[in-house]
């Protein structure tokens, strides 16, 4: 008689992906600045001693050094800025978008797209609403200022991280009036 083998579920069957798209920049634009009366579209280019200063804040690299930008305007007047990123969760790449005022303060955090199989829960608005009012003096770092979600660690840190480095491009392209 042979003998049986026993394979474990999850190595038999491939990992489930919950992909889904939740939004695009426009919608995130229009979310982080209801009172916007026209948005004008942007491509930031990074320097080169932006990408080092932005590496100097650790955490993962900027996976470019090129954002779509929608610059948010009040009739002429600038209020501020949406960027987007993408940032690699433990697989996959979650597009997210950070809305700035031109206060240098966050007024938003969308997940835009999530491809990974675990940490959807970031998408959910208790975990984005710590980001809102935090500006470049704030650490914006998973167990510092932003709680983390158990099984989304690693999404919850790179999200952290591209915001972290978002917020301080949008402040240094204010700083040399590139913005």
């Amino acid at each position: 008689m042979s003998q049986l083998r026993w394979i474990p579920l999850a190595l038999a069957m491939p990992a489930v992906v919950q992909a889904a798209q939740y939004g695009t920049l426009d919608d995130a634009a229009r979310r982080g600045f209801p009172e916007a009366t026209a948005f004008r579209e942007q491509l930031v280019q990074a320097s080169a001693d932006d990408m080092r200063a932005l590496a100097a804040l650790g955490g993962a690299a900027p996976r470019a050094a090129t954002w779509r930008m929608l610059v948010a305007l009040k009739g002429e007047q600038v209020i501020g800025a949406v960027v987007a990123d993408g940032v690699v969760g433990k697989f996959e790449v979650i597009d997210y978008a950070v809305a700035v005022g031109s206060d240098g303060h966050i007024r938003s955090v969308d997940i835009l797209n999530y491809r990974e199989s675990h940490g959807y829960e970031i998408r959910l608005p208790a975990w984005r609403q710590q980001f809102v009012g935090k500006g470049g003096d704030a650490k914006l770092r998973v167990g510092d200022d932003i709680a983390n979600i158990s099984g989304a660690t690693l999404s919850c840190t790179h999200v952290t991280d591209g915001v972290r480095h978002i917020v301080a491009l949008l402040d240094r392209l204010r700083g040399s009036g590139r913005l």
